[in-house]
């Protein structure tokens, strides 16, 4: 379980894992960026992605804004130090969240990371100030929108224009 503390705390979150917000900067979220944008885009393309692609993504929705004030980027480490996944939170409003890169690594995956990783977002969201978190996601990452189906995100109209929405959802943040 996640414990309440400032988004800048390393958080236990679950049976030998740990989340700590780190700079999209640093070299270990670089590389787990890369992973995950990596994995989208040989989903999207149907066929492993080029470095190239992989670069334009990059820059094309970069993460700088997962950054204090207002946003956090969580770097998720196993038992063994391994990073295992990452998540960012930025402030799209008032008191409006966006969820952002949601990613358990492949080795890490089918032990509850990704409820973790929902978990800590939307702690880190509520110590922005947000109570609602929202999130668009494309219609082939099935087992993504499961997750979120799982953990009371509903489906709600379109809130932006990404180039690779297709579903949108919002969930109401319960008070901590």
């Amino acid at each position: 379980m996640t414990t309440h503390s400032s988004p800048a705390t390393p958080r236990p979150a679950g049976p030998g894992w740990t989340l700590a917000p780190v700079p999209v900067a640093h070299p270990e979220a670089v590389a787990v960026l890369r992973v995950y944008i990596e994995e989208l885009a040989e989903r999207f393309y149907g066929r492993p992605a080029t470095e190239q692609e992989i670069e334009d993504a990059l820059v094309k929705e970069p993460s700088d804004d997962l950054a204090p004030p207002g946003g956090v980027f969580l770097l998720a480490r196993s038992a063994d130090g391994a990073v295992s996944g990452c998540v960012g939170v930025r402030l799209i409003g008032a008191r409006v969240a966006e969820l952002k890169r949601v990613f358990v690594h492949p080795h890490a995956r089918g032990r509850g990371g990704g409820a973790l990783l929902l978990e800590a977002a939307e702690g880190a969201a509520r110590e922005l100030g947000a109570d609602v978190l929202r999130l668009d996601t494309r219609g082939d990452l099935v087992e993504a929108r499961a997750l979120y189906a799982r953990h009371g995100y509903r489906e709600i109209p379109a809130y932006n224009e990404g180039p690779y929405a297709e579903h949108w959802y919002e969930k109401r943040l319960p008070t901590a």
